[in-house]
């Protein structure tokens, strides 16, 4: 299903105001019942992505921190098992995962005898069991499981996503009889940045010759696509840069955002 720029700008306004709970996104789907759920999702994880980035700083002063920390240390002291992290980072519009990530942090600080290293606390966040407080632990937990856009879980769910329809794609095109090489093929040559599939005999696809196609498991908006531009896609202005035996050609890609 084809969706139009007018169609986007509606749904993105309605995320203004929508705080990232699953909640919300039931609202989201109740408001706009012709589109998937999966596409209101997506939409729905890169504006609030969005709206972190802009935010980010403002959760990261050492005032901030401790405001958290103490609210955090007060709440659990009067109900340990009550949701307080969760809570607390939907009230100060902050991403569940995130915000465990500053507690977590800030925890270890007091309690270890050396700053905790970026792997640490990684580890921790996947397994919120090697936490060495257990309330803490909880709590961890429940912001993780409960995040729609942020977290360890959100992370392996976008990759088994990206990986899926990577599969869709190459069995499609062995069932159309396409050649072309993938990924791993291309890094065996030695490059490093390299699409998805580059097609070894290029095809037309309404009117424009295709050479390579780059799938990715989100909504393609614009930031989405210039950002992909600047960082992956200039890189592959020609063929030529992975065939060198075949002439330059202009640019020209399939970008699938899955749905």
């Amino acid at each position: 299903m084809i969706l139009t720029k007018a169609q986007y700008d509606e749904i993105a306004q309605c995320l203004v105001s929508v705080p990232p709970t699953r909640q919300s996104l039931r609202k989201l789907k109740q408001t706009f019942p012709s589109q998937s759920q999966a596409t209101l999702l997506s939409i729905f994880s890169q504006e609030y992505q969005k709206h972190i980035k802009r935010t980010h700083a403002k959760h990261h002063t050492s005032e901030a921190i401790e405001t958290y920390y103490q609210r955090y240390l007060n709440g659990v002291g009067r109900n340990g098992s009550a949701p307080v992290l969760l809570e607390l980072a939907n009230e100060v519009d902050y991403a569940p995962s995130l915000m465990a990530r500053i507690i977590l942090e800030r925890f270890l600080q007091d309690h270890e005898e050396t700053p905790p290293s970026k792997s640490v606390i990684n580890s921790m966040l996947r397994d919120p069991s090697q936490i060495p407080d257990g309330v803490l632990a909880n709590q961890v937990y429940q912001c993780i499981v409960n995040d729609c856009c942020y977290g360890p879980l959100v992370d392996c769910i976008k990759h088994a996503i990206g990986h899926e329809h990577e599969v869709l794609l190459r069995d499609l095109l062995l069932e159309k009889n396409l050649s072309f090489l993938d990924e791993d093929q291309l890094r065996a040559k030695g490059y490093d940045k390299t699409p998805d599939f580059i097609l070894q005999v290029p095809v037309a696809v309404e009117g424009h010759i295709i050479h390579w196609i780059e799938s990715k498991a989100s909504f393609g908006d614009e930031c989405s696509h210039h950002a992909y531009l600047h960082d992956q896609f200039w890189s592959y202005w020609n063929r030529k840069q992975l065939l060198p035996d075949s002439k330059a050609q202009p640019l020209t890609l399939i970008e699938i955002f899955v749905l």
